[in-house]
């Protein structure tokens, strides 16, 4: 992009606000030279100007602005003495009448460069000088009054004004039983009489130096404003309270010379402009109540939970955030664990030198600790290994800031810390440019005073390290409230805290706010034959996805199971159970062709599956004798990509335990069926002709700049078949690219079973956060018009493009009796109080969850042109939640977004390409 063009948007008005500001309060000549300024060129005649532009919103409040100073009167100037007036020359002659271009709408910031203009040419021009003639001087006229210029500040604050004032959006509603509930949200309240007052700070003479204003601003006027906690960035001020002074006198620590110090009160800002600074007033809270800060979140060391048989240690913490709501300003606040390891990082690395006998340790340790963050405890902080310097050891010398060079030993010996292994090499730990601006230095970390942080891979896969944790982070609801008001008891009982709260002018209440949430009605789950089960409130129907017949079946009789000699047992009993299972759900199958392999070699998977394969092969089972990451690679990816065919790979001691071999391999049969294309149960879908979308993305794991975007789009009435496609795109561009492309080919899809195309277009979107919702909504929702377009310039369908947020601190709590509370139900809403204030969104609890605390799903209507109102947005998300073929029971996400995922997971984990075309209407990864 060029620069110097118009501005647009905020970063044009940005832009020209700053640049009129610096040309306000700077001194000494105007930029450009530093002679006296010169009279202008002679000018061209103007053009036919085209009709004003079309405004509209926060456009047309500029323009207003704009017209209202323009027709203010002038201020009284005194007349100036008669002078003589210079020639005039010719008018010019008519230009010729030519047809205007039609308006064009305005944005920002092509009108803040027109104020900016008008600002800059406010002062008359002095017209150009023409060649003497003998005509006779005219009488002399007096000066026109200069118009002051005007305010971008003033137009900006009464634009930022105009946004925080819109009424909240207010989505709800009515069907389900409605029930009383609580959620971990604090409100906050402003005292009367209190607020946030907003003042610019101005110095004549005026002064650069930051540290030097803010010395001789709050150095040496602690009367007026040292006891006061305050918000200051070199020029706005942010107080609790009005001053009492409009300004002051300061002496220059330097030159000894005097400054006067202007405050002009610019208005008094509402308490949601104000989140930001109540945020670090809250981080300040808890670190005044003695909590740590570890990453972005704050634990308590004192309450830390220790796991000697695992070495671990538990720190117990919150996570709060101040937003702005439906029901007003609160502070969303969520008890949290940290998992720490008692480990140190020397530790770690003699282990691995013993483990490898010396031999690659460096690469093992580079592999395990590189991208991992370790934490200090003296202070405790915690870094992220960007590097290992073997070359440098704690006897190298450094260069301390301010200080003279000594090496790391005599550092920390400083701070009563004695370093043992001289020999160690060191960490580096690189810090990203926001929290060091403009530093290109980087920390040396000490292994031995640094401990590993989180779980490893083989923990996760040890089941009684992940129960021993669970102990103390799986938390019910009970013990997540109690945590809650102990957060607040903390707070209100500290006379600190109680202190800061009021000092700006803050009251938080006794208790979490209590609302009302709404339970819909179980959902009918419709099987084969026509049988209905008539759905529960634990939303769960394992007994019949087994033992009913399948909703659509598809019969195996060409099939092949491949195994090693040693898994021969476990494989002839899964063919014998699998034998015995399908009829019952309504599969006819035959018995396979078994390929028995020598040894476990994936060179020898790969060329028997690719000798094995024919024409009329349905399916193959692969049975591995062990997990392995790169052998389940390459199978899938010479299934779904070279010799493209529905594949199921299982390990063996899945299938090797003879009393639970029944429900396994039910379930096995299942996912086959789903994986051949055929469908296990349904829902009432209340469309004739919709087409429901997921999208999610995945970043690859094997080339670390690409990520994957997965697109699945329903193909029949019943929502019940699913068309697939793949993206792979630069990981920096987390929003799908080619969703335009995904698009246009499933809607032709959708026109060649069904013969039209949709009336309407329902897209659930996985993935994004909060600071990608704007752009997603610019990016994605721009896409679809496009491949409407595509299809045909008449082909305008209906649209809801809504957002799934999986990652959220939102609780919900029911009450049970007494001071006792228990996790909603499946198909719980909540969608006011706690919902934001500018969005259309709600909360879904559609999953059942038995231990812990269940969290719900975050939806956001980004964009909807279809009549469905709130009630019906929120059933057929809930109904969605039902389809997932993997788990007979609802899932936290709609069944379009898992199939994404999974979708996405399978390619950037394991193909890394894109999946062949004809299994794309099969849900073949599963």
């Amino acid at each position: 992009m060029a620069e110097g063009g118009p501005g647009r948007g905020r970063g044009g008005r940005g832009a020209m606000i700053a640049k009129l500001l610096e040309m306000e309060r700077k001194p000494g000549p105007p930029p450009g030279g530093d002679g006296p300024p010169q009279p202008p060129a002679p000018q061209a005649p103007p053009p036919t100007q085209a009709p004003p532009p079309r405004m509209g919103g926060r456009g047309a409040m500029m323009q207003r602005l704009l017209e209202a100073q323009a027709a203010a009167p002038p201020p009284p100037v005194p007349t100036p003495a008669p002078v003589a007036a210079a020639p005039t020359t010719p008018a010019p002659a008519p230009a010729p009448t030519t047809s205007a271009d039609p308006p064009r709408s305005m944005g920002r910031g092509r009108m803040m460069q027109q104020l900016a203009q008008m600002g800059m040419s406010a002062t008359p021009q002095t017209p150009p000088l023409a060649a003497p003639t003998p005509a006779p001087a005219p009488a002399p006229t007096p000066a026109q009054p200069t118009r002051p210029p005007p305010d971008p500040e003033e137009i900006t604050r009464q634009l930022r004004r105009i946004e925080f004032d819109k009424p909240a959006v207010v989505m709800r509603g009515k069907d389900g039983k409605e029930v009383d509930a609580t959620a971990n949200y604090i409100p906050l309240y402003l005292l009367p009489g209190r607020g946030i007052f907003e003042y610019e700070v101005r110095f004549s003479p005026l002064v650069d130096d930051r540290a030097l204003i803010e010395r001789m601003l709050f150095g040496q006027h602690k009367d007026i404003l040292g006891g006061k906690r305050r918000t200051f960035d070199g020029v706005t001020l942010y107080l609790p309270n009005r001053l009492e002074v409009d300004s002051v006198t300061s002496v220059h620590p330097v030159t000894n010379e005097e400054h006067k110090i202007s405050f002009i009160f610019r208005r008094e800002r509402e308490m949601r402009e104000c989140t930001h600074m109540y945020n670090v007033l809250f981080n300040n809270i808890q670190r005044e109540l003695n909590l740590k800060k570890l990453g972005r979140e704050y634990f308590s060391q004192e309450m830390a939970y220790s796991i000697p048989q695992h070495r671990l240690e538990i720190w117990p913490g919150y996570v709060t955030a101040v937003d702005c709501f439906e029901n007003g300003i609160m502070l969303n606040c969520n008890a949290s664990h940290k998992v720490l390891r008692t480990q140190t990082v020397l530790k770690f690395m003699d282990d691995v030198i013993h483990a490898t006998g010396g031999q690659g340790w460096k690469e093992e340790v580079q592999k395990h600790l590189i991208g991992q963050s370790v934490m200090t405890r003296n202070p405790v902080r915690i870094y992220r290994v960007d590097d290992i310097d073997f070359k440098q050891n704690p006897t190298c010398i450094f260069n301390p800031e301010s200080d003279r060079p000594m090496n790391y030993i005599e550092y920390h010996r400083e701070k009563n810390i004695e370093i043992q292994d001289k020999g160690q090499p060191l960490l580096v730990h690189r810090p990203k440019p926001s929290k060091r601006p403009g530093s290109k230095g980087f920390y040396m970390l000490v292994p031995e005073l640094c401990y590993l942080t989180g779980l490893t891979d083989e923990m996760r896969a040890d089941f009684k390290v992940m129960k021993d944790v669970a102990t103390f982070t799986r938390v019910n609801p009970n013990q997540r409230v109690m945590a809650l008001q102990k957060f607040i008891d903390s707070i209100r009982t500290n006379p600190k805290c109680v202190a800061m709260l009021e000092e700006w002018g803050l009251r938080v209440p006794e208790n979490p706010i209590k609302l009302k949430a709404r339970l819909l009605t179980p959902e009918a789950i419709t099987f084969g034959q026509g049988f209905t089960n008539r759905g529960s409130a634990q939303a769960d129907w394992t007994r019949d996805a087994t033992s009913q017949h399948m909703l659509e079946t598809v019969n195996i009789f060409d099939w092949i199971v491949m195994h090693t000699q040693r898994d021969e047992r476990n494989a002839n009993g899964f063919v014998d159970m699998m034998g015995k299972v399908c009829p019952q759900m309504g599969v006819r199958i035959e018995y396979p062709e078994m390929v028995k392999l020598r040894d476990d070699k994936t060179e020898s998977y790969l060329r028997t599956l690719r000798d094995s394969l024919n024409g009329k092969t349905q399916l193959v089972v692969i049975i591995f004798p062990s997990q392995r990451e790169d052998r389940y690679s390459a199978i899938k990816k010479l299934c779904c990509v070279d010799r493209p065919i529905p594949s199921q790979v299982i390990n063996s001691r899945t299938i090797g335990k003879p009393d639970k071999l029944r429900s396994i391999v039910q379930k096995i049969a299942l996912q086959i069926n789903c994986k051949l294309g055929g469908a296990l149960w349904g829902v009432k879908i209340p469309f004739a002709n919709a087409m429901i979308c997921g999208i999610d993305s995945y970043h690859d794991s094997k080339t670390r700049s690409k990520s994957v975007a997965g697109f699945v789009a329903s193909m029949n009435k019943q929502v019940t078949r699913w068309h697939s496609q793949v993206f792979i795109q630069s990981s920096d561009r987390e929003m799908v690219d080619g969703l335009r492309v995904a698009l246009s080919k499933a809607l032709n899809n959708y026109y060649e079973i069904n013969n039209q195309h949709p009336d309407t277009v329902i897209i659930y979107r996985d993935g994004v956060g909060d600071g990608m919702l704007k752009v997603c909504e610019e990016h994605e929702v721009a896409a679809l018009k496009r491949a409407f377009v595509a299809i045909s310039p008449d082909y305008n369908p209906a649209v809801a493009f809504i957002v799934c947020q999986k990652r959220i601190n939102t609780r919900i709590f029911l009450p049970c009796g007494g001071n006792s509370y228990e996790n909603p139900p499946p198909g719980s809403i909540v969608d006011h109080t706690v919902t934001r204030r500018t969005l259309y969104d709600f909360f879904l609890v559609s999953q059942m969850v038995r231990q812990g605390t269940v969290t719900p799903t975050h939806y956001i209507v980004l964009h909807n042109t279809t009549r469905l109102d709130p009630d019906k947005i929120q059933r057929l998300t809930y109904k969605m939640c039902h389809l997932y073929y993997n788990w007979p029971g609802t899932i936290r996400v709609p069944a379009p977004c898992q199939y994404a995922h999974k979708l996405a997971h399978l390619v950037g984990t394991s193909i890394h390409k894109e999946p062949a075309a004809n299994l794309c209407d099969k849900l073949f990864f599963l």
